[in-house]
Order: structure tokens, then sequence, then C-alpha cells
């Protein structure tokens, strides 16, 4: 690999890096908004089936990055972005923790109790879903390696899907039990949620293997990489 597309591989591995931590940090600044999409009328356990926060919708993007990371720089690089994207987390934490102590003037268009109604109790909620977030991608990694080793690298749709589903049942199941458990949500929407979360989130899954697919392609084209073969970064 020449130099020039050394430089490349680097940068784009920074973009991806950056989109991952992006996408992840505000996931968990604006999931106190639920919304209901809602194909169809149904309901269960009490919770209707597309009932689901908004934090969800950039979060399914977090595991397409990961997955692109894995195939194209391995596994290393990809558990470096997810211990990246766990102390981006922690940081806004702590920004947002000072933020809600400072307190506004009588002239401040967000007053304090606004502030703290949006923000106040995004530690617990950012805590369950770090827990949950640290165990689900480092699954989808080890899932996603096992079965691109397996296969030799081919059947992309089969270890993308296969490691997405699994984690993302992980991380949803692991953050509603702890929000519960805190008692940020009630006992008795556990199993609503869990289902209607996980099933949102295999569908994007589902619906992103092409984007992969795409990336790898481009990837593969861009620094004539066999199959199998990753891009070493010093």
């Amino acid at each position: 690999m020449t130099l020039k597309d050394k430089v490349l591989a680097q940068r784009l591995y920074l973009i991806l890096g950056l989109l991952f931590i992006t996408s992840l940090v505000v996931s968990n600044l604006i999931f106190k908004k639920f919304f209901y999409y809602y194909p169809f009328d149904f309901s269960i356990f009490g919770v209707k089936l597309f009932e689901i926060s908004v934090g969800i919708l950039p979060y399914p993007i977090t595991f397409l990055i990961t997955d692109l990371i894995s195939e194209i720089y391995g596994k290393k690089k990809a558990d470096e972005v997810v211990i990246g994207g766990i102390f981006a987390s922690f940081f806004a934490m702590g920004i947002i923790y000072v933020a809600n102590v400072a307190p506004a003037t009588n002239w401040s268009p967000v007053s304090d109790n606004l502030f703290s109604t949006v923000f106040g109790s995004t530690a617990i909620a950012v805590l369950a879903s770090m827990l949950a977030y640290l165990f689900a991608q480092f699954v989808d990694i080890q899932i996603y390696h096992f079965w691109k080793k397996l296969t030799q690298g081919k059947h992309l749709w089969l270890r993308n899907n296969c490691s997405t589903f699994l984690s993302q049942f992980i991380d949803t199941a692991t953050v509603l039990l702890l929000l519960c458990i805190f008692g940020e949500i009630d006992w008795n929407l556990f199993g609503g949620l869990l289902l209607a979360g996980f099933l949102f989130k295999v569908i994007i899954a589902a619906l992103d293997t092409p984007f992969l697919y795409l990336g790898v392609y481009y990837f593969r084209k861009r620094f004539k990489l066999d199959i199998n073969e990753e891009i070493e970064l010093d």
C-alpha cells in the first residue's frame, strides 16, 4: 500500500470513528422523547409495538460502523472505537452535570427546571446505556469475527446480521432491565418495550445490510483488498 493510500485509510477510519461517537452520544442525549411509528395498530404487554425512544434512531448506525471497521480494519480497531465511544459518553455526561448545576439567569431562554427535566436524570440513563452498550458491542464484534473466521471472509450478510441481531437483543434487554431497577421505567412496560425496541433494531439491522456491502465494496476496490484481507494501520 502506498503512503497516499495509508493516509486515506487513516482518514476514513477517523471519519467512521467520529460518526460512531456522534451517533452514540446523541442517542444518549435525546432518549427521553418517545414516539409512535404505526405501520399498524398493534399492542403487546401494554405497549404499542413501535412505541419507542427517539434515542434508538441513531443507535443502529453504531453497529453498522463497527461491522464495517471490523471487516476492513480488523477487531483491534473496532474495539478501539468502542472504547472511545465509552469515554466520549461519560465526558458528555460530565459536561451535562456541570451545566445542570450552573444556575440559569432570569432571562435565560432555558430555565433550570426545563433543563433538569430534559437532562436531569441523564446520568442514570447513560450509566444503564453504557453498561448495556459495552456488553453488546463487544459481543457484536466477537460474534462478527467468529463468523468471519468460520466462513473464511465469505457470506458478509450472515455475520453482519447474526452478530447484530444477538447484540441488539442483549443491548435492549440490559438497558431496560437497568432502567427498571433504577426506577426510571415501570416494570409492567418491560416486556412491551423489549419486544418493540428489539424488533425495530432488527428491521433497521436488516435494512442496513446493503449499506455494509456498499461500504465493503468501496474499500476493497479502492485499496485493492482480497476477501478476508484487512488494512493494517500503524
